[in-house]
């Protein structure tokens, strides 16, 4: 899996290799709100360069609706900060025998779904405007708990909201999603909000819902001076009650910074 996935990023024409430029100062987090500042502090981007990739392997488990049993799962995703691109992997096994893969993408402001049984055969191949916002939500989130120096650019804007939380918007082509993130004592961000996401409506499995996602962190650990979540759930809101369909861990040793597409 590993092998076909940075395949498929080395040819999905994202930028090449940046200079690595200015290391973040205490100046450039003056402008923002104080919690904001906290968790850029806890976070560990004060000294040094702003980040503009990340290539990243989770464990964990996963499954599509309530009733359904976990699938045990294993992911691969790449970000980038300059094409404000994500590319990200997924593989279950149904039955625990039969693998499908589903990868979820942003690339060139649209969003895409696209599940595959064996990655041969489409299930589904999913694109529109729920999809193109879902996704840019999702690149939020990933920036926020894993690379937060790449939301230091004109593209974010930070707001205040209360003495531990914030509001980070971002917009990309022309379309723009907000989350609230809130923050410990520390500047650890305890939960990320967006009601910029749609899953699948369970009263009807034919239209897509707006919902409210977050996805709460169970824990940080210090990797190499970087604070990294030890293990996150990604949750849907629904009328019916709250839906947990991924639990993931991060895979040590997977995470690096400042990588040029598929290496």
């Amino acid at each position: 899996m590993r092998s076909q996935f940075l395949r498929e990023v080395a040819h999905a024409g994202l930028p090449g290799a940046l200079g690595t430029g200015d290391p973040v100062t205490e100046t450039d987090l003056a402008r923002l709100p104080e919690p904001a500042q906290r968790y850029l502090r806890f976070m560990g981007v004060v000294g040094r360069p702003r980040d503009w990739s990340f290539r990243l392997q989770f464990t964990g488990r996963f499954r599509t609706k309530p009733s359904q049993a976990w699938m045990a799962c294993e992911t691969w995703q790449y970000n980038s900060r300059p094409a404000v691109a994500r590319i990200f992997w997924i593989r279950v096994r149904f039955g625990g025998i039969v693998p499908v893969v589903a990868r979820d993408t942003y690339l060139q402001g649209r969003g895409r779904l696209l599940i595959r049984l064996l990655d041969l055969f489409p299930i589904q191949n999913a694109t529109g405007p729920e999809y193109d916002l879902g996704e840019l939500a999702t690149y939020l989130n990933d920036a926020v708990l894993i690379a937060p120096s790449m939301l230091l650019v004109p593209a974010v804007t930070w707001l205040p909201v209360d003495a531990d939380s914030f509001d980070a918007a971002l917009t990309d082509h022309g379309r723009t999603v907000t989350a609230r993130v809130g923050v410990d004592e520390r500047g650890a961000p305890r939960d990320f909000s967006t009601t910029d996401r749609f899953c699948v409506d369970p009263d009807n499995p034919k239209r897509l819902r707006r919902a409210r996602w977050t996805t709460p962190v169970s824990g940080w650990a210090m990797i190499e001076g970087r604070h990294v979540p030890i293990q996150g759930r990604a949750t849907f809101h629904l009328p019916h009650g709250p839906f947990t369909y991924a639990e993931f861990r991060p895979v040590p040793g997977s995470l690096v910074f400042n990588v040029v597409p598929g290496k």
